[in-house]
């Protein structure tokens, strides 16, 4: 009979499978690689979702290996934008590239739904980005050109799902900025995908880094379908939620206690770990779901987690000279627990704005 864990538990296991329980020394690639990629829609939350998590973090690194291209941005998981390694493109694009050619024939308003031979839109839009970065709106007006029956922005969204492309510096790097834009990922690192790809390595990883997991939650992330087969060919362990559920792991991953500590930690927007699973009761209350869930187009705040729960958002308002952290709780938070809060807003306003003067805005 399987093993049934508490949702407390399932809470201390993903926060320790997600470096959040102790900042770690690992390299920054190795984490990056370890958490399964980074949510990288706009350029600062990569480095503060290594930065609560890595001991030492230093945001130049990060710059580094963005630049050298060990670590690269491009469109992954739910047609959004990632930050993952080098190598995990060939594992991950890979794998998600079937689901990504179904999104893109979705890409136009039924009502206006213009049927377009995709193979030679992503034939065009290949060569156009072979040998030099474009910027999306380029890519749009070139691909229009080809496709006057439909408009610059849906051809542009429909060659990102169709095209793996690289994001290239100067965007995304620290302080600096940039018009994004974009190259084939073949010309950016050397090589094209493979034919196929390891699914179930893409299991293992998925519980390596928010496991004990059900297959909807593993469905949830990947937006990948018919992982059932995939898992079953696998060697995993099996536990149940407090519902009941069956939830799926690697052998020796390790189940942490629930009455294990947990530090506040202060999350960027669209952090990995509240992303990761279809039931998020094991990271938020359905209560705070419902807040954390009630914002215009999917755009996430950056959030907090007090006793490894999500509490609440912040923000970080600057001027010329002053850098303002504003702290929202969703509920009544005690003076101890909100005291560990300021003092992580203290430390990322030391990141983000260290020339300027900090101030806390707290209840």
């Amino acid at each position: 009979m399987s093993t049934t864990l508490s949702t407390r538990t399932l809470n201390r296991t993903l926060l320790a499978r997600q470096l959040l329980l102790e900042r770690t020394a690992t390299p920054i690639v190795a984490a990056v690689e370890h958490l399964g990629g980074l949510q990288a829609q706009a350029p600062i939350p990569p480095y503060l979702a290594l930065w609560t998590r890595l001991d030492s973090f230093q945001v130049d690194a990060l710059s580094r290996l963005i630049i050298d291209r060990s670590l690269v941005r491009m469109t992954l998981w739910r047609g959004t934008l990632h930050l993952i390694s080098a190598d995990d493109v060939y594992l991950m694009r890979t794998a998600l590239q079937p689901e990504l050619n179904k999104w893109a024939r979705n890409v136009m308003p039924p009502a206006g739904r213009v049927e377009l031979d995709l193979a030679e839109l992503a034939r065009i839009t290949r060569e156009y980005v072979d040998t030099e970065p474009r910027t999306v709106a380029e890519v749009g007006a070139h691909l229009e050109k080809h496709f006057p029956e439909a408009k610059a922005r849906e051809l542009s969204t429909q060659a990102q799902m169709l095209v793996p492309m690289v994001q290239v510096p100067p965007r995304g790097i620290w302080g600096v900025g940039g018009v994004p834009q974009n190259v084939a990922m073949a010309t950016w690192l050397g090589r094209d995908l493979p034919e196929t790809a390891a699914v179930p390595e893409l299991i293992t990883r998925y519980l390596r880094a928010f496991g004990p997991a059900t297959l909807a939650d593993m469905q949830a992330w990947s937006r990948l379908t018919g992982l059932k087969a995939h898992a079953a060919g696998l060697d995993l362990v099996q536990y149940r939620n407090e519902d009941g559920k069956v939830l799926l792991d690697v052998p020796d991953g390790v189940i942490v206690p629930e009455d294990t500590p947990a530090p506040a930690r202060l999350l960027p927007a669209f952090d990995n770990v509240l992303l990761g699973h279809a039931d998020r009761t094991r990271i938020m209350s359905e209560d705070a779901r419902s807040r954390w869930g009630a914002v215009r187009n999917g755009v996430f705040p950056p959030t907090f987690l007090v006793d490894g729960f999500l509490r609440g958002t912040w923000n970080v308002v600057e001027t010329k000279d002053t850098a303002t952290l504003t702290i929202e709780p969703y509920f009544k938070t005690t003076k101890q627990d909100m005291a560990g809060v300021v003092r992580e807003a203290k430390s990322v306003l030391k990141v983000m704005a260290p020339k300027k003067v900090h101030v806390i805005a707290a209840p």
